[in-house]
């Protein structure tokens, strides 16, 4: 089902290029929401609307969900998924209390001192998909990290549904009400992000956005980014596995599935030096995907962008997921711990047989939005720090800076900022 690719003997960079991905193409996105954004931005609110009808077939009265429905939804929720959502909930906030830091005050020089200080944003939006399936997980994965950072108000924006009476999926309001948020909005895609960019009369503007979507929507992103900031442009998701003989082949044919099942775009990348575990992989296969459920979707993204990749030896692979840089990353092998430690790119890194990707996908305490694409090269995912920002404050005597004054001027000088150096000098002379 699977391409087998074969890398053994070849370690060099265009080898690598030899690896699928789903290609997202955000740029010829971008002209398709440009008028969308940029009709937000100057009519507001009826603009949103006009979005909504048009893409996703719902009239809007009002784009606020009232506070009422949201409690209702969390009224009528499964007792056993609110049991999950507030396990999930607890063990998001354990690992987001621990992101956080202390102000950290550092003296450079007698009488003269530089903190430190992480400072939350004032107000964040956050989007949660509505796609093929509802994510009432990612509401938690937003909230939660955003509650715990300190920021004072929260904003969630999810497409409405007709079959939900023009209202979001109400698990997702569910969840919504169990983390206490109730400002909460039916609007989905490019026109969510350009409200929560730009305000509207019925939404204030947000000072950062967050939260997965399909491509409109990280158009949308990238034409906001500078009048707000962003987490990410997320494009379809993506499991690498790296693993030999050790590895349950049934887990492995599980995992790869269970990622494919999100999006006909998913990338599944097994890696390995094993011939032999391949094969039973491939068995595996040929059972377990014709009882999934989203059988089609699943086939779709195994046999697009997905492949088996044989390696020299586990050194080699490793080098191999590092150049890939997969969203989540599952390492199986007899020396996974600490293999896992010498991965350099990657999302998140799951180890050994017993700790499947789905498992970070609601309850393993880490966050599941995650950098796709291959942006684990140079970014992370989300924490309570994506809504902190660093601030300095600086502190100098006069007797630290009389000290220094000497090196203002010189540097100074040297760029002709002369104004610079009489800034300090004029201290000096009083």
């Amino acid at each position: 089902m699977l391409t087998r690719i074969d890398l053994r003997g070849r370690h060099d960079a265009p080898a690598l290029d030899l690896l699928p991905r789903a290609v997202l193409d955000v740029s010829s996105a971008v002209e398709t929401v440009r008028p969308v954004v940029e009709a937000v931005r100057d009519r507001g609110d009826d603009a949103v609307r006009e979005a909504t009808a048009r893409f996703d077939g719902v009239e809007l009265q009002e784009l606020r969900v009232p506070v009422e429905a949201l409690q209702e939804a969390l009224d009528q929720l499964d007792p056993a998924v609110r049991a999950a959502l507030e396990e999930a909930i607890a063990r998001a906030t354990t690992v987001s209390r621990a992101q956080l830091r202390d102000d950290e005050v550092v003296q450079v020089v007698d009488g003269a001192t530089v903190t430190e200080r992480w400072v939350p944003v004032g107000r964040v939006g956050l989007y949660v998909p509505g796609g093929l399936v509802a994510y009432p997980s990612s509401v938690v994965m937003n909230v939660v990290p955003a509650q715990v950072a300190g920021v004072g108000s929260l904003a969630v924006a999810s497409p409405p549904k007709q079959e939900f009476g023009g209202r979001p999926n109400p698990a997702v309001l569910a969840a919504c009400a169990l983390l206490g948020v109730d400002e909460v909005y039916a609007v989905g895609g490019a026109q969510a992000v350009a409200m929560f960019a730009y305000g509207t009369s019925e939404c204030a503007p947000v000072d950062v956005i967050t939260g997965p979507g399909n491509v409109y929507v990280a158009a949308a992103k990238r034409l906001v980014q500078g009048r707000c900031g962003i987490d990410s442009e997320a494009g379809p998701t993506e499991i690498g596995i790296l693993a030999d003989d050790t590895a349950v082949a049934a887990y492995v044919a599980a995992d790869l599935v269970a990622q494919a099942e999100h999006d006909p775009l998913a990338a599944c990348l097994l890696v390995t030096p094993s011939t032999d575990l391949l094969d039973a992989v491939e068995v595996e296969l040929g059972k377990q995907v014709p009882a999934a459920k989203h059988r089609e979707r699943v086939e779709t993204a195994l046999t697009g962008q997905s492949a088996f990749v044989l390696v020299d030896d586990l050194d080699h692979g490793l080098t191999v997921v590092d150049a890939w840089a997969a969203e989540h990353l599952e390492v199986i092998t007899a020396d996974a711990p600490e293999r896992a430690r010498r991965v350099r790119n990657a999302g998140a890194v799951f180890i050994g047989n017993h700790t499947p990707v789905s498992l970070g996908d609601y309850l393993a305490g880490s966050n599941h939005v995650l950098p796709t694409g291959g942006t684990a090269r140079f970014s992370a995912g989300l924490s309570a720090q994506s809504f902190l920002k660093r601030m300095s404050l600086i502190e100098y005597s006069a007797v630290a800076l009389a000290t220094v004054a000497p090196h203002v001027a010189a540097l100074g000088g040297a760029e002709d900022l002369t104004s610079h150096v009489e800034a300090v000098q004029i201290r000096q002379r009083q």
